[in-house]
């Protein structure tokens, strides 16, 4: 269904919402504007993604509202861990690269909906009640859960038609990804994460294989693109660097 094909629903509360962005006047600018609305309620805001996590446990927000692109882990990784613990939030992501392909990244981990930073106020409010009533969009359409596993469904069938990889990285391989992006050699990611060096090699093989690239820069600028990373972070190894 479409925006305009929803019926109205009275709010019994206002929806709350936690607001994710590392620059102050975003979520400032964020803040004021969600709280003309006089459904819609910030309850807190972070500035990273650890910060995140902490505060929606504490507050238990109906929506986060979550930048993509954040320092310690970015907005994919917050998607997924928060949807592990609780599945009642909804996570609307904001980016500034809009990008198809990321859209099914996405919606793979459990975000609600993928949106760019240059969206109009009136739809991002709309994006936002959608969300809080359990609801799934994309471009201009609503999918219920069910629609949204259908479609999800569909675009595995047509990436595998077409050979292309849409297994999205698990927790652990999207921080072996942002270790890769600072530098870091295989028995530095070992222990950092406290990890053997044989399991980092086994991640690398498999990131390298979900994102169907042929080495780890390639990855690293993959994930630079997309947003995964900061460019203050990227230093990535040459291949002949890494152990």
């Amino acid at each position: 269904m479409s925006f305009e094909d929803k019926p109205a629903e009275a709010a019994s509360r206002p929806i709350t919402l936690l607001i994710v962005d590392d620059h102050p006047l975003m979520r400032g600018g964020l803040r004021k504007l969600i709280e003309l609305e006089a459904d819609m309620s910030v309850v807190a805001e972070a500035g990273n993604g650890e910060d995140a996590l902490q505060l929606a446990q504490r507050w238990q927000p109906d929506v986060v509202l979550l930048d993509i692109n954040l320092p310690t882990l970015n907005g994919l990784e917050v998607t997924a861990r928060l949807k592990a613990l609780y599945r009642h939030i909804a996570v609307v992501l904001l980016t500034a690269h809009d990008d198809t392909e990321q859209v099914l990244y996405a919606m793979q981990v459990g975000a609600s909906a993928y949106c760019s930073k240059s969206v109009e106020a009136d739809r991002l409010f709309k994006i936002i009640r959608e969300a809080s009533r359990g609801n799934y969009i994309i471009g201009e359409r609503v999918y219920t859960p069910d629609e949204l596993r259908t479609w999800l469904e569909a675009q595995r069938e047509n990436a595998l038609e077409e050979g292309e990889r849409t297994q999205p990285l698990s927790p652990r391989e999207m921080e072996i990804l942002r270790c890769v992006t600072r530098g870091l050699h295989n028995k530095a990611i070992a222990q950092e994460l406290g990890i053997s060096h044989q399991t980092v090699r086994n991640h690398i093989t498999s990131i390298l294989t979900k994102l169907n690239v042929r080495g780890r820069t390639q990855a690293a600028v993959y994930a630079l693109k997309r947003g995964w990373v900061r460019a203050d972070e990227f230093n990535p190894l040459s291949e002949s660097e890494n152990d």
